[in-house]
């Protein structure tokens, strides 16, 4: 099981990013998957959760109503859709599926002027 999560970059504040996640080793579409970010010196953070078969997705406070998250089953690719974007939303950001161990390498999200 592999997650390879591209679409970081710099940004300024009040603007948008798409983060997605290729999964492989497994078909996304029976899993929940979710996106975490750590930033730094902080504990990893819970962003967003999609049940299997993306019957309902649910966002951690700090991201509510900013960030979209999606999934492809077609591709075996979850999205991040992130707008809005504050300082504080800089971190790392990884996608998963708790069903299993791995993590992928994580994108680079910094979010200054």
């Amino acid at each position: 099981v592999q997650f390879v999560e591209t679409g970081g970059g710099l940004v300024q504040p009040g603007g948008s990013l798409r983060l997605s996640c290729a999964a492989s080793g497994f078909r996304i579409s029976s899993y929940v998957m979710t996106w975490y970010r750590q930033a730094p010196g902080k504990e990893r953070e819970l962003v967003a959760v999609s049940t299997n078969f993306g019957v309902s997705t649910d966002y951690g406070n700090s991201v509510k109503g900013r960030f979209t998250m999606s999934r492809d089953n077609a591709k075996n690719t979850v999205y991040l859709q992130m707008n809005s974007l504050k300082p504080e939303d800089t971190a790392v950001y990884y996608c998963k599926s708790p069903q299993f161990a791995s993590w992928g390498q994580g994108t680079q999200v910094t979010v200054s002027s």
